[in-house]
């Protein structure tokens, strides 16, 4: 990170420095490796010696993960871009999709999936209008979209009580847009594909769409390398926090 980029996550980190002894090595400096290992895709005893050792590393991203400090970052993160792109912080709209994609050797909860013949998991994430991470769900890609995506249901409506509209594709059941009516209050609206063979971007999906774009710039998203799907969906909001980082330095 520039100096720039870090003047944005300093003030979020200086609190949780004065807690407990003092660390050998400073919060940016985690980060940065952290970072390194997400965009570069690299195992973790490869890091290069500039960083802290990989095993203080691998501690930390560990303990931030329980201790949902990745959750509070891109809250406040999120909440930052969309202030300055004039937005209420509170979004009350959002797009969901899923990606399949394959798991390496170590990878866990792997399953083979129906239509795309991916053995692997799938990413089930929700965004805003702008593109921006709202939840992500990591599962089995044995597992359907519309029973899946529950769990990212539920995730949205713990945290985002002023969601009104939800789209999504054609891939979703009936009975799954009526429960999310009578249980949640939203209203899902099926976006479907053109029924000619032409291309056409599609209104609003083109957005969470833009998303698992922004997620396969980094070598770390091309597969799922990760042991647990807690790991996983860390990842992923790092990626998506390395990314809001930058229009607000």
């Amino acid at each position: 990170m520039s100096d720039k980029q870090w003047q944005v996550l300093a003030k979020h980190f200086a609190e949780m420095n004065k807690r407990g002894r003092p660390r050998e090595h400073s919060a940016r400096n985690m980060i940065n490796a952290i970072f390194h290992i997400q965009a570069t895709g690299c195992q973790w005893h490869a890091l290069p010696k500039d960083y802290p050792p990989c095993k203080q590393v691998c501690n930390t991203f560990a303990r931030w993960r329980r201790r949902g400090v990745r959750d509070v970052l891109l809250a406040l993160l999120r909440q930052q871009v969309r202030a300055k792109a004039g937005r209420q912080a509170r979004p009350s709209t959002a797009i969901i999709d899923s990606q399949s994609v394959k798991t390496v050797s170590k990878g866990g909860s792997a399953d083979m999936t129906a239509g795309k013949r991916v053995k692997g998991r799938k990413r089930h994430i929700a965004s805003d209008t702008m593109g921006l991470l709202l939840a992500v769900v990591v599962h089995s890609t044995g597992i359907q979209d519309r029973a899946g995506v529950r769990a990212l249901q539920i995730r949205l409506f713990l945290y985002f009580e002023s969601l009104k509209t939800i789209f999504v594709d054609g891939s979703y059941s009936c009975s799954l847009i009526n429960w999310a009516l009578s249980m949640l209050g939203w209203n899902m609206q099926v976006i479907k594909r053109c029924q000619q063979r032409v291309f056409r971007v599609l209104p609003k999906r083109w957005v969470v769409q833009r998303t698992f774009a922004w997620l396969s710039q980094s070598r770390r998203m091309s597969k799922d390398y990760e042991v647990s799907v807690a790991s996983a969906e860390a990842f992923i909001k790092i990626a998506c926090i390395r990314r809001m980082v930058r229009p607000l330095r």
